[in-house]
């Protein structure tokens, strides 16, 4: 699909589909609350065969209501994008989605009349949040099917009155919406694929296989030989079942320029390709859609793509935590005591609350690189998803500041994003009577404590943040630019975000 914007638009691109977008108001007519619709931006040949239809009195510009007409030979889409004063990027991003899946099997091309819905100079802006929706909204799952998704649009134009001397801001904007889309969209594989297919080797050589064709960013793993003697004991544990070697996928971008100002900041992610809850064996229909479990790997790797193509003047390091969670007369027993790579402790009670040791040691591991900041992503507790459903990814850190940053980003690209605390009683509850901790707490609180177990796993004083990804991870179907069903992509968008503004 072809993103171009039309320059100096005095007559249109195309003639297949002309799109214009309607507004509504609600004004108050003796006494009694009305909509009516705002259409002053329309050509007068459009309003003048609008008017002539008799139906054309019911519409009001409503959000998503749409009406077509046809002037002289060019079909037109009158789309309803509701109160113009509420019309903020995250309106433009669903309604652009809506109408993509409207269009999208019924037209080779469309144009969209943009300038009606850019407020002030932001036109570069309005395009990439448009351009982003359609790239999103555009992804379809049919690697096994047989019958492939269908979009005939192979043309978008963005018609403006704007003079092409603002071509380079506005093909920068286009240019940036579709690598992040291109990564959600690659992350969004990463997550449907299923586990027969992508297994933890299967899964190094994806991501070594995608590097090469990223800038500035070199790739190295380790396999279970160097895990040992790096004593990832706490990873291995989770491993021990598996037919498929670990791997702890290692990746760096550096930027063209580094001093010693040069921040420094490193992702690290939950990459179980598929979670069995080993021998404290999840019920069946609890096991069904584990092949996600690997989504915090995913979406650290997405905003590490994203943003390495972007080339940001920040050196930024990711490290996937890559296994699945097998049963086998190997597998790691409950009560079982193992000691991490930072030399504590841990009493494993549940085998099904592995993500956390695999996290254990790549954060101790990421540590010893002394980055300015570590930003994990995992889909850690059910609990988190019990709590914030599929709307609302949880965090939890150590640093105010770096939470408030990322908070920020996520508010900045419209994702939702609530702080949770860590407290002394719940870093307490982690500790276990005969050894330093234990993988899982007492009572409620799961994700918050959750959180307080991979703290003890900072050290020198880094800032850390853990997001809690179980929830936005899947089927946010309340966000028509992600899939009802399947890999959402979501908080790659705040990362990308949060790597480019450090």
């Amino acid at each position: 699909m072809n993103i171009v914007v039309h320059y100096n638009a005095t007559e249109h691109a195309t003639n297949d589909l002309v799109i214009l977008p309607a507004f509504s108001k609600s004004v108050k007519v003796k006494g009694k609350e009305e909509t009516q619709l705002i259409n002053t931006h329309w050509p007068k040949e459009v309003k003048d065969n609008f008017n002539a239809i008799a139906a054309s009195r019911h519409y009001k510009g409503n959000t998503g209501e749409h009406f077509i007409l046809h002037v002289g030979d060019t079909t037109v889409l009158l789309w309803g994008m509701g109160d113009k004063t509420k019309l903020d990027n995250e309106a433009i991003r669903r309604s652009a989605a809506n109408l993509f899946k409207h269009v999208k099997d019924h037209h080779d091309e469309v144009s969209f009349v943009v300038d009606a819905i850019v407020k002030g100079n932001k036109l570069p802006e309005t395009l990439e949040v448009f351009a982003e929706a359609l790239h999103m909204t555009g992804y379809a799952y049919d690697k096994y099917m047989s019958k492939k998704a269908t979009n005939k649009v192979k043309t978008w134009y963005f018609e403006t009155k704007e003079k092409k001397a603002k071509a380079k801001a506005c093909d920068k904007a286009l240019e940036t919406a579709k690598i992040i889309g291109d990564a959600i969209a690659f992350a969004r594989d990463l997550v449907n694929d299923p586990p027969n297919h992508l297994d933890s080797v299967a899964y190094a050589k994806l991501i070594e296989k995608d590097t090469k064709n990223l800038k500035r960013v070199k790739y190295k793993h380790l396999g279970k030989p160097e895990m040992t003697k790096e004593n990832m004991n706490l990873f291995l544990s989770v491993n021990a079942a598996s037919s498929h070697d670990p791997r702890l996928v290692h990746l760096t971008y550096t930027p063209a320029k580094v001093t010693k100002n040069t921040k420094h900041i490193c992702f690290v992610g939950k990459g179980l390709t598929f979670d069995t809850g080993g021998l404290s064996l999840k019920p069946s229909t609890s096991m069904v859609n584990m092949k996600f479990d690997m989504a915090g790997s995913a979406t650290v790797y997405g905003a590490f793509r994203a943003a390495a193509m972007l080339q940001p003047n920040v050196k930024m390091t990711c490290i996937l935590g890559i296994t699945d969670n097998a049963v086998s007369e190997t597998a790691t027993k409950p009560d079982s005591i193992v000691k991490g790579r930072n030399g504590m402790t841990v009493e494993i009670l549940n085998t099904d609350a592995e993500g956390r040791l695999v996290l254990a040691d790549c954060l101790d591991y990421a540590c010893d690189l002394k980055p300015d900041c570590i930003i994990d992503s995992a889909t850690l507790t059910g609990a988190c998803l019990m709590a914030f459903g599929n709307e609302v990814c949880g965090m939890m850190g150590n640093d105010p500041k770096l939470t408030e940053k990322i908070k920020k980003s996520a508010g900045a690209v419209n994702e939702y994003i609530w702080e949770l605390p860590i407290i002394d009683e719940w870093r307490k509850d982690m500790k276990s009577p005969i050894a330093d901790l234990k993988n899982i707490g007492s009572g409620g609180a799961g994700t918050a404590k959750a959180a307080a177990f991979l703290e003890y796993f900072i050290k020198n004083d880094i800032s850390w943040a853990h997001l809690d990804i179980a929830g936005v991870g899947d089927s946010s179907k309340h966000l028509p630019y992600c899939p009802p069903k399947g890999a959402s992509g979501l908080m790659i968008r705040t990362l990308t975000h949060f790597a480019l503004n450090s």
